[in-house]
């Protein structure tokens, strides 16, 4: 698709092919970068069991992709500071819905 603009553009300013090839050429190649997710690696084997269940981008140590960062935390202490935090910010808003200044005062004050 670039390569194809980059000529029409070409052709529109008066250009010459070689021009347009040449920089389709460079679009196409990414200035030497390649792809924006790297090489794609068709698999000839079957995969493993789980296998989309690791993130494998490469280095020598592959790792999970749902990281367990606290395990001593317990599923219901999870969901006490889970409902703590909610409870904090609908407290909040019910602050700012009883403090709320504009609806007690709906006129302009005169100066």
């Amino acid at each position: 698709m670039a390569g194809r603009l980059t000529a029409m553009g070409s052709r529109i300013m008066g250009g010459h092919g070689a021009a347009a090839r040449a920089a389709a050429s460079a679009l196409r190649n990414r200035a030497g970068m390649g792809l924006p997710a790297g090489r794609h690696i068709v698999p000839d084997k079957p995969l493993p069991v789980n296998d989309e269940l690791v993130w494998d981008n490469g280095t020598p140590f592959p790792e999970p992709c749902v990281d367990r960062l606290a395990p001593h935390i317990g599923k219901y202490e999870a969901l006490a500071w889970l409902c703590g935090g909610l409870s904090f910010f609908a407290a909040l808003g019910l602050a700012a819905v009883v403090n709320d200044k504009a609806s007690k005062m709906p006129y302009r004050p005169s100066l």
